[in-house]
Formats: C-alpha cells, sequence, structure tokens
C-alpha cells in the first residue's frame, strides 16, 4: 500500500488506543496564525504539561524569521519514512493537508501518560476528530480564534516575512481555511476561545484543560460569533 492509502484507512492499533485513553489531553486547534503555539508555549511553562511534537512529511520552514527544528517544532519524516510508521502502527492518527502529512505518534503521550501530565499539542481539526473518536473522555480541543480578520492579516503577514511568500500561501490555503473554520462550527465538543489578551486566552485555556468548564459561560457562543464573522470577511476575499 502507498502513503496514501494507508492514511485513508489507518486506525491506531490496540496497544495505541490503550496509550490514547490512558493519557490526558488538551489540542489547540485553528486556523493557520490564530496564535495556537504562542498558548501553548505559555502553558508549557506549567510543570504538569508536556508537549506533544507532530511528525511531518513537510520541510522546515521560517516561522517569525526562524527556521524550524527537527524534534523542536516537528519530527520531519519523509513521505517513505511517515509510510512506514503507519504499517508499524506507531502513529494514533494521520492527516493530509495541502501537499503533505501530519500525525501524532503513540510514543509522544506514552511517558505523558505514565507521568499523569497533560499532553499538549496544536494539530488541525481532523486529528483531534480522530482522538475523540478513540477516546472522547480523554481529549479536550479548544478552537482558538483571532479577534478580527484585519488582525489575522497582520499575524500572517508578520508570519511569512515577505508579502510575495504571503501571496502564495495565502493563495493554497484559503480555501483549507474556510473549510476548518465552517467544520469547527458544526463540531460541538470543540471550547472556542478567541485570541486577543494572550495572558486570559492562557488562563482560559488552562481552566478548559482542567475542566472548570463554568468559567466559559456564554464565551464559547461569543467566540462562535468571532469565528462566523471572520468566515464571512475570508470568503468576501479573493
Amino acid at each position: 500500500m502507498n502513503i496514501e492509502e494507508l492514511a485513508e484507512t489507518y486506525k491506531p492499533d490496540d496497544a495505541g488506543i490503550k496509550v490514547v485513553r490512558e493519557a490526558k489531553m488538551l489540542f489547540l486547534v485553528g486556523i493557520m496564525s490564530a496564535g495556537k503555539d504562542a498558548i501553548k508555549n505559555e502553558l508549557l511553562k506549567k510543570q504538569e504539561y508536556s508537549k506533544i511534537i507532530t511528525h511531518t512529511t513537510r520541510l522546515p520552514r521560517i516561522n517569525n524569521g526562524v527556521l524550524e527544528k527537527d524534534g523542536e517544532n516537528y519530527y520531519f519524516v519523509s513521505f517513505d519514512g511517515m509510510a512506514e510508521l503507519l504499517k508499524s502502527h506507531q502513529m494514533v492518527e494521520v492527516n493530509h493537508f495541502g501537499d503533505n502529512y501530519y500525525g501524532t505518534s503513540v510514543n509522544e503521550l506514552h511517558q505523558t501518560a505514565y507521568d499523569g501530565d497533560i499532553a499538549i499539542g496544536a494539530i488541525d481539526i481532523n486529528g483531534v476528530l480522530a482522538f475523540y473518536d478513540i477516546a472522547p473522555n480523554s481529549t479536550t480541543a479548544v478552537f482558538v480564534v483571532p479577534p478580527s480578520y484585519d488582525i489575522w492579516i497582520e499575524r500572517i503577514k508578520n508570519r511569512y516575512g515577505s508579502i510575495d511568500f504571503f501571496n502564495i500561501e495565502w493563495e493554497k490555503r484559503r480555501d483549507i481555511t474556510i473549510d476548518e473554520i465552517e467544520f469547527a462550527l458544526k463540531t460541538p465538543y470543540l471550547f472556542f476561545v478567541v485570541n486577543d489578551d494572550l495572558d486570559e486566552t492562557v488562563e482560559l485555556a488552562d481552566k478548559i484543560a482542567h475542566h472548570d468548564r463554568d468559567v466559559i459561560g456564554n464565551g464559547d457562543a461569543k467566540a462562535r460569533e468571532v469565528a462566523l464573522g471572520l468566515l464571512e470577511a475570508i470568503k468576501r476575499t479573493p
């Protein structure tokens, strides 16, 4: 089987499912440049969180002027390498995103489950769905929304460094971004938060991870309204 067939039909084995169900997980989900990594990095300063590093077949790229590092930002693997991980059932899930594949390994969760920490990762919406299907009681997911379309576009431009690179990425990512928001708005188990003030967003995400759901109030509904407004603005932009 080639990687396309492996990824399309992939399911973890019983040993992998057991690890996932024993872990405590917080996933930060959202469109590019919503601030997932910034929130994750702040939460990781707390001793009870452990970072999930995702595998990807894409090449390292420059984010905010710094080239990504293997084993720190991602585990960068070849397409053949990803296929071997799938064949040997070393992955929990894998997703095709753009021209590449992304996924989380069982090993990333094994030590976290043993230590009793909260495993935290920034993954796409399909990855969260795979975890939720396996272990709904262990999976908490927060969908991060930028406060406005204009602020979001500025964040993207700052991330990619040049307007030419931004335009190339925007052409590739626009439709994907629309699909992500539309799918998220239909997903009831996601907790929506607006990443306007980083400190406040980190505090809220931490409380959600500890199942202090009362702190949300009507914040989730308001954040979903912001996401809907962002979606409409993106659709109006060629």
